[in-house]
C-alpha cells in the first residue's frame, strides 16, 4: 500500500521521503520503555510508601487510604512542578511520569503556572480547570453511571 502511494508521488517528492527516512533520528524504543516502566513504577512505589503510612500512623484502613494517598501525590506533583522538578523527571521518563495520577497534577499546575501573568481568575483559574474541568466532570458522570447500574442489579437480585 504505501508503495503504491509512494509511486503516485512526483519524482521530487519520492526523494524527499528518501532523504527523510535515510536522516530520521532512530528513537531508543526500548531504552524509552524501561525508563517509562522504572520512574512510573518507582512513582507508584512512593505511593505505596504513603499509603501504607496512612494505613499504620493515621489510622485508615486500606480501603480508605486511597483518597489521601492520591491527594498527597497530587501535591507532591504540584509542589515539585512549581519547582522546575517534576518537568526533568518527565523529559527522563516520558510516559513513565504521565500515566500515574502524578501527570494529571502536573499538567493542572502546569496550565496554572503558564498563564499567572493574566491573572489569578481568567489566567489561573481559567486555564487550570481548561484540563481539570473535563476529567472530574468525566470522572464523576462515569461514577454515577456504575453507581446506577449495581443499584439495578442489587434491586433485582444480581449481586
Amino acid at each position: 500500500m504505501a508503495d503504491k502511494k509512494k509511486k503516485n508521488l512526483p519524482p521530487n517528492a519520492q526523494r524527499y521521503q528518501a532523504f527523510a527516512k535515510h536522516r530520521e533520528v532512530k528513537r531508543p524504543l526500548l531504552k524509552n520503555c524501561i525508563k517509562a516502566f522504572l520512574i512510573g513504577g518507582f512513582i507508584c512505589f512512593i505511593g505505596q510508601i504513603i499509603s501504607t503510612m496512612y494505613v499504620y500512623f493515621f489510622g485508615f484502613t486500606e480501603q480508605t487510604a486511597g483518597n489521601p494517598t492520591v491527594a498527597t501525590l497530587i501535591f507532591i506533583t504540584m509542589f515539585l512542578t512549581g519547582f522546575g522538578v517534576y518537568d526533568r523527571i518527565g523529559q527522563f521518563a516520558g510516559a513513565g511520569s504521565t500515566v500515574p495520577v502524578t501527570g494529571f497534577g502536573n499538567s493542572v499546575i502546569s496550565a496554572a503556572i503558564e498563564h499567572r501573568s493574566e491573572g489569578f481568575i481568567l489566567g489561573v483559574g481559567g486555564n487550570m480547570f481548561k484540563l481539570a474541568g473535563p476529567v472530574i466532570v468525566y470522572g464523576v458522570f462515569s461514577a454515577f453511571v456504575i453507581a446506577l447500574i449495581k443499584a439495578i442489579l442489587i434491586k433485582w437480585g444480581g449481586l
